[in-house]
C-alpha cells in the first residue's frame, strides 16, 4: 500500500507502516526527525503530482484550529482570516484525490465548520495513561478499534500524569511536545488500516 502522512516530521506513522512492509512517506515543511522516505516541502506538490496514494493520513496545524485556542479569535487577539486559511487548507486535505484519508486533531472548529469527526479516541484505549480526546475525520476507513485499554490504570494516577499534556509549563517546545502523536494510535492505524487492499 502507498501512504502518504502529512503534516507530519517525526515519522511516527510513517515508520510504523514502513515496519509493515508498506510504501510509506511523511511530508512537512520541516525536515523529519526520524531518518526515512521524507519530502520537505509543500504538501501540493505531492498531492497533485504523478505519485498515486492508496491511503492519507493527515495531522494539519491544530494552532487556528482547536477549541482551546478559539477565544483568541473572538477576544480579537488573533486575524479571523488565520483560522479561515486553516480550515481551508482541512478542506484541501479533504478533498484530495485519494481513496481513503484519515485526518487528525484534537477537538476543533473543523467539527462545526466542516463537518462533525467519525471518531473520538483516547490515548488510554491504545495503551497510554493519558487523557487527550484525538478526532478522526474518516473516508472509505473503518473506525479504530481500541488495542489497549489502560483507563482503571490510569485513574490510579496523579491528575498531573493523566493530563501531562495540559500540565506542561510554557516552554520554546511545548507546542512541539503538546502535538507528538502517541505511538499506540500510530500502530493501531497501521495494523488495521494496512490490511484493507488486501480485504477488497
Amino acid at each position: 500500500m502507498k501512504v502518504l502522512v502529512a503534516c507530519e516530521y517525526s515519522g511516527t506513522v510513517r515508520d510504523a507502516f514502513l515496519e509493515r512492509g508498506h510504501d510509506a512517506v511523511s511530508c512537512d515543511i520541516l525536515p523529519t526527525e526520524s531518518p526515512g522516505p521524507h519530502y520537505e516541502g509543500d504538501i501540493v506538490d505531492i498531492l497533485w503530482g504523478e505519485e498515486q496514494w492508496d491511503l492519507m493520513i493527515a495531522h494539519p496545524p491544530c494552532t487556528h484550529l482547536s477549541v482551546s485556542g478559539a477565544r483568541w479569535f473572538t477576544e480579537g487577539k488573533k486575524p479571523l482570516h488565520l483560522r479561515e486559511d486553516a480550515l481551508e487548507f482541512v478542506q484541501f486535505l479533504m478533498d484530495a484525490p485519494i481513496p481513503r484519508i484519515c485526518i487528525e486533531n484534537p477537538v476543533s472548529v473543523i467539527a462545526s465548520h466542516i463537518r462533525k469527526s467519525d471518531q473520538m479516541i483516547h490515548p488510554w484505549q491504545f495503551g497510554h495513561p493519558e487523557e487527550k480526546r484525538t478526532c478522526l475525520w474518516l473516508k472509505n476507513l473503518p473506525k479504530l478499534v481500541p488495542t489497549n485499554n489502560v483507563h482503571e490504570h490510569m485513574m490510579t494516577l496523579p491528575k498531573s500524569e493523566r493530563h501531562r499534556i495540559w500540565s506542561m509549563p510554557p516552554s520554546a517546545d511545548r507546542g512541539k511536545l503538546r502535538s507528538l502523536f502517541y505511538n499506540g494510535f500510530a500502530e493501531a492505524m497501521a495494523e488495521q488500516w494496512g490490511n484493507l487492499e488486501e480485504e477488497k
